[in-house]
């Protein structure tokens, strides 16, 4: 949920309770696909604040949250969740989980070889048999904000793409990371879920940009957002003021073998 390695990007708990709440409501279906059981041992992985992992912890599974950020899990043990500070690229666990979940963390992992770090030390995390389900930002998510954020920052010599660090695959491309680490895919689908923003897109890009925003003073900040929203008003706020972000989701289940 929150950024599990080395990213641009650094959070806040109240900012992202506030604005990014969504993040966990919105994961039904991939909970829905992990299936998680009574006594089940499962790894969630990027658990940031603990609401999902406080879910899969409801079902009766034996659940470990790990995230990176340490005001993440400061925030998770306020729900008295058993987490733990580890970055998603060196991961120790061996043989030690039925199952691991991710939701919305991956995209948080920097470039091919730290997605295939990561992939290796889910898989090994994992016994025989055991299961990996994720949801992560997928090809083409939130085009029209990057795409924004590239337009105006350009004046300010930075690449929002670069400074963003995120990690946004096609389902082909992502089989082939899972297959390389040795998962057998059950299944991978790109889902656009277009996710309003009741806050708007402001409270949005000083959550999930503000890393990128932090290299700007405040004064070019505050423009630079002034022109980022001006430029999406047009495709991503309705006639009558509510802003809808432009995700598209990559969701799979992959199993490693017996």
């Amino acid at each position: 949920m929150s950024s599990p390695t080395r990213t641009g990007q650094t959070w806040n708990t109240e900012a992202y309770a506030a604005n990014g709440r969504f993040v966990a409501n919105l994961a039904s279906a991939v909970v829905e696909l992990l299936n998680p059981q009574p006594g089940e041992q499962i790894l969630d992985l990027g658990c940031g604040d603990g609401a999902l992992t406080e879910q899969l912890a409801a079902t009766g599974a034996i659940v470990l949250g790990v995230d990176a950020s340490p005001t993440m899990l400061a925030a998770a043990r306020q729900r008295n969740l058993n987490v733990e500070q580890h970055d998603a690229t060196n991961l120790p666990f061996e043989n030690q989980f039925d199952a691991v979940f991710s939701n919305a963390t991956l995209h948080w992992v920097t470039g091919i070889p730290g997605q295939q770090a990561a992939l290796a030390g889910i898989h090994r995390a994992l016994r025989p048999g055991g299961r990996f389900v994720a949801e992560m930002g997928g090809h083409g998510n939130i085009a029209a904000i990057r795409t924004a954020l590239q337009a105006t920052l350009a004046p300010f010599h930075i690449d929002a793409e670069v400074a963003a660090a995120s990690f946004y695959p096609s389902p082909a491309i992502y089989r082939r990371l899972l297959e390389y680490a040795g998962f057998t895919v059950q299944s991978i689908d790109l889902i656009p879920r277009p996710t309003p923003l009741p806050n708007g897109m402001e409270s949005w890009l000083n959550t999930f940009r503000n890393g990128v925003l932090d290299q700007l003073n405040p004064t070019d900040r505050a423009t630079a957002i002034i022109n980022t929203i001006a430029l999406l008003e047009p495709t991503l706020r309705d006639a009558d003021g509510n802003w809808t972000a432009d995700y598209v989701r990559l969701r799979f289940h992959v199993t490693k073998p017996k």
